[in-house]
């Protein structure tokens, strides 16, 4: 057998390069899968976290749509409320205009009161 300085045989040299090349090779080969898997979990974490932006934005939606059309049905009541609230004060309008005529007309024919 021929050995070296080293006193290994040369296919043993050999034997041992390809065997840590192999094991390099491997390391990296894990390395780069860990990576991946790394970066599909982040993937998914922030597509879990989109959707969970998401669905609380159409919370958010639906919430101002419900205070938007209460606010609208409330304007419309006070709308309402609001021509009632003039109807009656013309109406109250009209009955101290027909009051203060039967007191004058009052006035006229009672033979009590002064006609100046």
């Amino acid at each position: 057998m021929i050995t070296h300085a080293s006193g290994h045989p040369p296919v043993m040299k050999t034997l041992l390069l390809v065997v840590v090349v192999l094991v390099a090779v491997g390391l990296v080969v894990l390395a780069v899968k860990a990576s991946r898997k790394r970066a599909e979990h982040q993937t998914e974490a922030k597509r879990a976290e989109a959707l969970e932006h998401r669905t609380q934005a159409q919370s958010a939606e639906l919430e101002a749509q419900r205070q938007a059309a209460e606010a609208e049905e409330r304007a419309a009541r006070a709308k309402r409320e609001a021509a009632v609230a003039e109807q009656q004060r013309l109406e109250a309008e009209q009955q101290r205009s027909r009051a203060a005529d039967l007191h004058s007309r009052a006035d006229e024919v009672d033979p009590d009161v002064d006609s100046r």
